[in-house]
């Protein structure tokens, strides 16, 4: 009795064994990996290049002063509209001290010069007219004597350009800054009290406003020189605007540059496109965008998701199901892409099941 439970145990220990391990096969094989497939679609597909960049207008002037001095009184604001010599500013001048001395100096010294040619014209008019000296003499001393007159004169209005700003004669007021071009104020950087200086041949002056035509509006931006050899002048644009995101806008493009500059790290072209302006919306200078452009546009296309495609020896394919999780490689022709869906030129029909490819 003892010897027949003593192989029962040995039969349980065994069968014991067996089972586990039975279990721990079957529990490591993997189930047959099942594949989804898709079938060919028919869509509109856009290839396009993107640019970023911002809106600005075509022409932007800067307006300088005439004079160097401190901003007494300003006459307008920024988006305000103006035309050419609307009055924009009005400058105090501060006289330069060694302008001032010689002005004054150079007074003096014609005011000399006049007295001293006027009391001689006077003495020369007398022998003239009692025939001692000939009228050639005289005349000599008439055209000295209208010279210094004129030398006396010139001074004067100096000095008051000088102090003033304007010469009561000429009539030039140059303390009086005026718009040089119609259109709208962007922006006025000085206010009241600011110093100003001159501009001339040293430096630029002082930027009294900036005014620009806000209907004739451009996009500036860069596009990638992997992209830029797709393009050229006379694409359309759509127009992303960050601030408007609602809105888009329709541009033309007008100029690709013939250089490339490096910008983080890639070689960029810079490209410029006429705005076509919306009616009741407003576009600020300065707003960044996005610019789609059409490189090719099909409409009503057999296509498949770009990520089913396969690739070998230059050649394009596919995995398509022959029976229930069956597929054979197909090859096949492709059209554009809009980096999502591709048009299928040749090689399949819309009854085809495409492999989905695992990424």
């Amino acid at each position: 009795m003892k010897k027949v439970l003593n192989i029962f145990l040995v039969l349980l220990l065994i069968g014991s064994f067996a089972g586990t391990g039975y279990f721990l096969y079957t529990k490591s094989q993997k189930p047959p990996e099942v594949f989804e497939t898709d079938s060919p679609f028919f869509t509109d597909i856009i290839s396009k290049s993107v640019a970023t960049g911002t809106i600005t207008p075509r022409q932007q002037i800067d307006v300088k002063s005439q004079v160097s001095g401190v901003v007494e009184t300003l006459y307008k604001l920024p988006g305000e509209i103006v035309a050419a010599g609307d009055l924009i500013a009005k400058i105090k001048i501060i006289p330069n001290v060694v302008n001032l001395n010689n002005a004054e100096a150079r007074i003096q010294t014609a005011s000399i010069n006049f007295k001293n040619a006027e009391q001689e014209l006077n003495r020369q008019k007398n022998l003239y007219e009692t025939k001692v000296i000939s009228q050639v003499e005289y005349n000599r001393f008439l055209l000295d004597y209208n010279l210094t007159k004129q030398e006396l004169e010139a001074a004067e209005s100096n000095l008051e350009l000088i102090k003033e700003g304007a010469s009561k004669k000429s009539g030039n007021v140059s303390n009086l800054v005026r718009a040089t071009s119609s259109g709208m104020i962007l922006d006025i950087p000085i206010k009241k009290g600011s110093f100003v200086i001159e501009s001339n041949t040293f430096n630029d002056g002082t930027t009294i406003a900036t005014i620009a035509n806000m209907n004739d509006l451009i996009f500036e931006g860069f596009v990638d020189e992997a992209e830029v050899g797709k393009i050229r002048e006379g694409m359309n644009l759509q127009l992303n605007v960050g601030a408007l995101d609602t809105i888009n806008f329709s541009a033309t493009l007008e100029y690709i540059s013939p250089k490339g500059v490096e910008k983080e790290g890639a070689i960029q072209f810079q490209i410029r496109a006429s705005v076509e302006l919306r009616e009741g919306v407003f576009l600020r200078a300065g707003y960044s965008a996005n610019a789609d452009i059409v490189l090719q546009q099909k409409e009503n296309v057999l296509a498949i998701n770009e990520g089913q495609l396969l690739f070998d020896s230059g050649k394009t394919f596919v995995e398509i199901m022959k029976t229930d999780q069956e597929f054979e490689k197909k090859e096949i022709k492709t059209g554009i892409s809009d980096g999502i869906k591709i048009e299928v030129v040749s090689g399949l029909s819309v009854d085809d099941k495409v492999k989905k490819l695992k990424g």
